[in-house]
């Protein structure tokens, strides 16, 4: 099949590697804009045009894909199909009608649960314990395109968004490979979404990571392993932002104010209700430690407070 590779992260590159062996003509990648990047700023290339240089797909960066100019030379590329995964522009509907198959796109969650940029850190910081990739031809809503095929895995209960990223796109390459022989053969039948059962991940923002110690342990846990690689998530120590990495629910034990340190080997934080053992933990600036070295080296005492802001 000839194909437009439409993808910037690195979730997209399992996908795309898959395709070509999978023996289909990536005619080319399409991806963001060289973005300034790491302490210096320089400008760095996306995951997925870093797979493609290495493969030797032809590159497109459009710095917006809807301008007619990037519409046209998408339609004189003459794809049968395209796919997208986790590109990061709205696709105008003058590029969705171009390729007779239509644009295929790998949504990493069980539509029409978690539609939008975010599922896979909504998903664990919400406390599911199932999920799955999707692969849908998209229309002109957010992720509310007929469904085409499905993978379901379960989420390890100490699972991270890092961690379930990197399975779901290895299932996402694979379910892809399967959806484009389906729609080839005429195998797939599309199965239209029920919006009614529909939840909706938003785009994550700074304020999401802060931790909250009047909700439950699980859920503050939840949110620990969701909300990574950002914006993690935070409380504050001594005037000073506190990343939380690694948690773990402890046992309930006795209780006291919300924030309150119960135990300082091993670091245990008293919730609204139930506790947390913190794990690996980072002070603002500097490196992520063991919770025990953490303690240790800022002497931290039972009661203390985590959470408070300083005047």
């Amino acid at each position: 099949m000839r194909l437009v590779f439409l993808g910037t992260p690195g979730f997209a590159v399992p996908t795309l590697e898959r395709t070509v062996v999978a023996g289909h003509e990536v005619v080319e990648v399409v991806t963001q804009p060289d973005r300034p990047r790491g302490r210096g700023r320089q400008l760095a290339a996306s995951p997925v045009k870093e797979a493609a240089m290495r493969l030797g797909i032809p590159v497109y960066q459009p710095e917006r894909v809807r301008r007619p100019e990037a519409v046209e030379h998408l339609r004189a590329l003459a794809p049968d199909a395209m796919v997208v995964v986790g590109y990061g522009q709205i696709i105008p509907q003058s590029a969705i009608d171009l390729a007779p198959l239509g644009i295929i796109n790998v949504h990493a969650s069980l539509l029409p649960k978690y539609r939008g940029a975010g599922p896979i850190q909504w998903a664990i910081a919400n406390g599911e314990t199932r999920t799955g990739v999707t692969t849908m031809r998209i229309d002109a809503g957010l992720d509310t395109g007929e469904m085409l095929l499905k993978a379901e895995t379960d989420i390890g209960p100490e699972e991270n968004a890092v961690e379930l990223g990197l399975r779901l796109a290895e299932m996402g390459a694979d379910l892809l490979v399967r959806t484009l022989a389906g729609l080839a053969d005429g195998s797939i039948a599309p199965e239209k979404q029920d919006s009614a059962q529909a939840t909706y991940a938003p785009l994550l923002k700074k304020e999401d990571g802060a931790i909250e110690w009047s909700r439950p342990a699980l859920e503050i846990h939840n949110r620990v392993r969701g909300l990574q690689p950002w914006p993690g998530a935070s409380t504050v120590f001594r005037g000073q932002t506190l990343h939380v990495w690694r948690s773990r629910v402890a046992d309930a034990g006795a209780g006291g104010a919300a924030g309150a340190v119960r135990s300082v080997r091993p670091l245990v934080v008293q919730c609204g209700s139930g506790a947390l053992e913190l794990l690996e933990v980072q002070m603002e600036g500097r490196k992520r430690v063991p919770a025990g070295d953490f303690a240790n080296g800022q002497r931290l005492t039972e009661n203390e407070i985590l959470g408070e802001t300083h005047a």
